[in-house]
């Protein structure tokens, strides 16, 4: 089961703890986002594994930046440097928005094309709230995906 989605007491105590100090992508500028070493151990490529042992790394949300992640020591891992493709580096299909069940963007848009609609936040809830989801392993932000599920079928309907 993942802490990240379905553990409202861990959120309540993540959230009192001191925040890490947000740190730039050194390419783009962009604050990144703390990522825990469990996510980099199965994010990366094995000739990776050793490098991200120095901790400290943070994602980079930006969506034309190639950089993923990058330390506080400088240490700077690409999109050629991990296993998947990362959604929000992604301008052509498939563009992943839930690594722990495999929906993407084309999924979210044929759903709405078809019906006007979209449940698979809802569908993706349910795997939540039966503990299926992994998303601190899966997702290569290692935080539950659902926002980005959620802002994608926005942006979507909106068009």
């Amino acid at each position: 089961m993942s802490d990240c989605c379905s553990n409202p007491a861990l959120a309540a105590s993540e959230t009192a703890k001191p925040a890490k100090p947000k740190l730039s992508c050194p390419r783009c500028g962009q604050p990144g986002q703390f990522v825990p070493m469990q996510t980099l151990k199965h994010q990366v490529r094995p000739e990776h594994l050793e490098t991200v042992e120095i901790g400290g790394f943070n994602f980079c949300r930006n969506t034309a930046c190639e950089v993923v992640y990058f330390s506080d020591g400088g240490t700077v891992l690409t999109k050629a440097d991990v296993r998947h493709r990362i959604g929000l580096k992604e301008t052509e299909d498939p563009i992943p928005v839930c690594y722990c069940f495999g929906f993407t963007e084309k999924m979210l848009r044929d759903e709405i094309h078809a019906t006007g609609q979209c449940t698979i936040p809802q569908r993706i809830t349910a795997e939540i709230k039966a503990g299926t989801c992994a998303c601190e392993i899966c997702n290569p932000q290692g935080a539950c995906c659902l926002g980005n599920v959620t802002a994608a079928v926005k942006k979507l309907l909106l068009r």
